[in-house]
């Protein structure tokens, strides 16, 4: 199995609030996101400074996109984006377009989705999947469980590379150790932390521990 990625979400409703979290921790994590919130409240501006910052990293706009994919992801690619994220109700020619204008499309996996459903996305040629515990859920008191493996191994079979997100911490990690997950993805675990960057260095020392 492959080494993990660790992504920050910055989910943020203001972009200075983000770019004072977000250099405090972005040479350690592997992959920075502008949230939802940030996008919707700060635009293609949050996305341009990110890039400004990170030239090397890769960047994603999670914009949860559900219609004119090809428009939205050209514009998430001209402001510097190279991922984007797209809603799994999504039809598949709107995950086709935005696919063809950046350089990777993820689906988001919220509410109700069927494996079926997931292989015409792989037959379309999207190959990126996020698996959520939804904010909502976990404050409605849902944890990481065997369920929730279970899917994100099915998926992985499938071929996707999966990322993981919601509520993780640190101690949360060995959970999947048994699994080649693509990304391990917080926003609050880290940037809500009284130390940002030790927390980041935390869940990459913990990465590493577990898969090498």
């Amino acid at each position: 199995m492959s080494r993990p990625n660790l992504q920050v979400a910055l989910d943020h409703s203001d972009l200075p609030s983000a770019i004072k979290d977000v250099v405090t921790v972005g040479e350690i994590v592997d992959i920075v996101e502008v949230g939802t919130i940030l996008c919707l409240q700060a635009g293609e501006d949050a996305v341009r400074c990110i890039r400004a910052l990170y030239p090397d990293k890769k960047v994603v706009a999670d914009t949860k996109c559900a219609d004119a994919g090809g428009t939205v992801a050209k514009n998430c690619r001209e402001a510097g984006a190279d991922w984007m994220t797209v809603i799994c109700c999504a039809t598949i020619p709107t995950m086709k377009a935005a696919a063809k204008e950046v350089e990777e499309v993820q689906v988001e996996l919220y509410g109700d989705w069927t494996y079926e459903q997931a292989q015409k996305w792989l037959d379309g040629g999207i190959s990126q999947a996020i698996y959520h515990q939804s904010r909502d859920a976990l404050l409605e008191g849902e944890t990481w469980g065997e369920k929730d493996l279970a899917k994100v191994k099915k998926l992985i079979e499938m071929g996707f590379r999966v990322s993981v997100t919601g509520g993780l911490d640190v101690e949360t990690l060995k959970l999947f150790k048994d699994l080649d997950v693509y990304t391990f993805i917080t926003g609050r675990g880290i940037t809500a932390s009284v130390d940002p960057k030790k927390a980041a260095m935390d869940f990459q020392n913990e990465i590493r521990r577990i898969w090498g």
